[in-house]
């Protein structure tokens, strides 16, 4: 049997292409959306869903992806959003996109970590 361990990825995380995804899935989600409070909590795990899979359709081998939704009321209060984790700046990356309407905003993170 041969090892399959690898300590870089074949194929880059296509960042661009990711964040398009997040535009698409974002906009055609929540544009016509009012904030209310339990179908945004809803919405969260659905969007989270689907990007996941519209990420996942790529087929990028080796990486594990971690999708993270934020869903708020616009009403003139600062949200800051924070997160850490274990990372190796060469092969792991991220995507964001921010999205608001005239009722809420929504901002998508997808984590890319690469899996030796």
């Amino acid at each position: 049997m041969e090892n399959t361990f690898q300590t870089a990825p074949a194929k880059r995380f296509p960042v661009a292409t990711v964040n398009n995804i997040l535009k698409d899935v974002l906009t055609s989600y929540l544009q016509e959306e009012r904030y209310e409070a339990e179908l945004c909590r809803q919405m969260t795990k659905t969007i989270s869903e689907v990007i996941k899979a519209r990420v996942k359709d790529l087929m990028i081998p080796r990486y594990k992806i971690i999708v993270l939704i934020s869903i708020g009321q616009l009403n003139e209060q600062n949200m800051r959003v924070g997160s850490r984790c274990l990372w190796d700046p060469t092969n792991d990356t991220f995507s964001s996109y921010s999205f608001r309407n005239d009722s809420l905003f929504a901002v998508a993170n997808v984590y890319a970590v690469y899996f030796e």
